[in-house]
């Protein structure tokens, strides 16, 4: 402001001053020459902070090089906070911080700044520290070898190289289910040719024949490999058992997607397929489209669910049963389906002397036997030794060729064999050979194996009422002429 206006102001304020006011002109004049105050700047609002919005007192930061101190780190405003509570601002909560001696809970913060929480963070509970875990000390000496870490029951076969090895892991298993189940001993047979060749068993039988008792008992002869994972880290189980009812659904078999809401994706949760052994109890009471999710799991080793497939285990092995005579509310397995089975067993009540032994076995407490038992790898190992080593020889294919044609050709049969059959049979076949103590197969092994092998394949015409005499007119001559054959050989 230069001097003539400061002139001017104060003749106008003398002219305005009147002698009553108490103030005379050389006051204002004096007032005048006083240099000029600054402009007036509004302060600059604090940064919002939640805990000093409600009136919570927030440590401050001291520098360690004795520098002036630093605000706290600022939180993200919680939703719906507008401002501070009524009556109290924010130079009032920070005066009373500074006078109020800190607690003990209200200890200094560290110098790095903490980084600040992610919108995903937002609104959860903070987590509880992680737990210190001390080492423990390192053991003096060798560790222990794989030799001396406890073994599973009859695992003392480490590996299969001959074909004694092989068969004396069969009797394993064989001995373990005669314990279990008495007076079964031809079923017990086919059922291992079955595992062993690498099929599937349909058991028809009336109930409280046994079916469910042999079942478990081979499922609980086979235990996984000791190097395996347990089934709670993902592993698979030795035995599943499946009731089939009619509101079966094929999730319920093959295993579902379900959405895993810490991870925000969808997981897939195993069924019950997955495991060494499935017994599918009353597989006929169940929609065909179960059926065809199981059909699935036993032709491919897989299941599929949202269009990803799963693989199954290579030992997986399905003992399917049913009901023959009580068929009301059922749905009859298709030929395709029944063609998936190696063996269709119809189980026969066991004789006088077997029901005694069970009767007197039912009365007494039974003296609780250690059996081994086989692991996994052992006896894929000998199924795969058994392919390789038994020998079958071309009269044997031709053998299997011409009964397969003669039972297409016979006027009883409106549907014949498969050449999926054919080729199902010839491990069946080397497997029984290896049980009777051969390295090749004969003729006695198709005769003991074609009814159990092709019964169910055949769509029989109306007023023939069983496969096995129909296979029998068709076996003969083949037999013959692979009889000639051996001999001339």
């Amino acid at each position: 402001m230069s001097e003539l206006d400061n002139k001017d102001h104060a003749a106008e304020a003398a002219e305005k001053t009147s002698p009553d006011s108490g103030v005379s002109a050389a006051d204002v004049e004096q007032a005048l020459k006083a240099p000029a105050a600054p402009p007036r700047v509004d302060p600059q609002p604090l940064p919002r902070n939640p805990k000093t919005e409600l009136g919570i007192p927030v440590p401050i930061l001291h520098d360690k090089q004795g520098g002036a101190p630093k605000p706290a780190p600022t939180l993200p405003r919680p939703r719906g906070l507008q401002g501070p509570p009524e009556g109290i601002t924010q130079t009032q909560t920070f005066e009373s911080m500074a006078r109020k001696p800190m607690s003990l809970e209200e200890t200094p913060l560290s110098d790095e700044r903490p980084a600040t929480p992610s919108p995903s963070e937002m609104g959860r509970a903070p987590t509880a520290p992680a737990p210190v875990v001390t080492p423990l000390p390192t053991p003096k000496g060798p560790l222990p070898s794989a030799i001396d870490l406890p073994q599973v029951a009859g695992a003392e076969i480490p590996q299969i190289t001959t074909l004694d090895e092989a068969r004396r892991v069969v009797e394993i298993i064989r001995g373990r289910m005669r314990h279990d189940v008495m007076g079964r001993d031809a079923v017990i047979e086919l059922v291992l040719v079955a595992l062993f060749g690498d099929g599937h068993v349909l058991l028809e039988d009336y109930p409280g024949s046994g079916k469910t008792t042999l079942a478990k008992a081979l499922g609980h002869a086979i235990v996984a490999d000791p190097s395996a994972p347990t089934e709670e880290e993902g592993g698979l189980a030795e035995f599943r058992r499946i009731q089939f009812t009619p509101d079966l659904l094929p999730s319920d078999v093959t295993g579902v997607m379900i959405f895993d809401t810490e991870t925000n994706r969808f997981e897939f949760r195993r069924g019950p397929v997955f495991a060494y052994v499935v017994l599918v109890d009353e597989i006929n009471r169940t929609s065909p489209k179960v059926q065809a999710a199981l059909l699935e799991s036993m032709a491919e080793k897989q299941v599929t669910v949202d269009n990803i497939s799963h693989r199954l285990d290579d030992l997986f092995f399905v003992i399917a049963t049913q009901n023959p005579l009580d068929s009301v509310g059922t749905y009859p397995l298709p030929l395709a389906q029944l063609d998936r089975f190696l063996f269709k067993i119809r189980m026969e009540h066991v004789d006088r002397a077997s029901e005694l032994d069970v009767l007197a076995a039912w009365g007494s407490p039974r003296q609780k036997v250690t059996l081994p038992r086989v692991t996994r790898s052992q006896v894929i190992a000998a199924r795969d030794l058994i392919r390789s080593q038994v020998t079958v020889a071309r009269p044997i294919h031709e053998c299997l060729v011409d009964l397969a044609g003669n039972l297409r050709a016979d006027k009883r049969c409106l549907q014949g064999v498969s050449t999926r059959s054919l080729v199902q049979a010839i491990p069946a076949l080397q497997i029984l050979a290896v049980l009777r103590g051969r390295d090749f197969v004969t003729a006695d092994d198709i005769e003991h194996l074609a009814v159990p092998l092709f019964q169910h394949r055949l769509a029989l015409a109306p007023g023939v009422e069983s496969a096995a005499p129909v296979i029998a007119d068709a076996l003969r001559g083949p037999i013959e002429a692979l009889s000639r054959a051996t001999l001339k050989g």
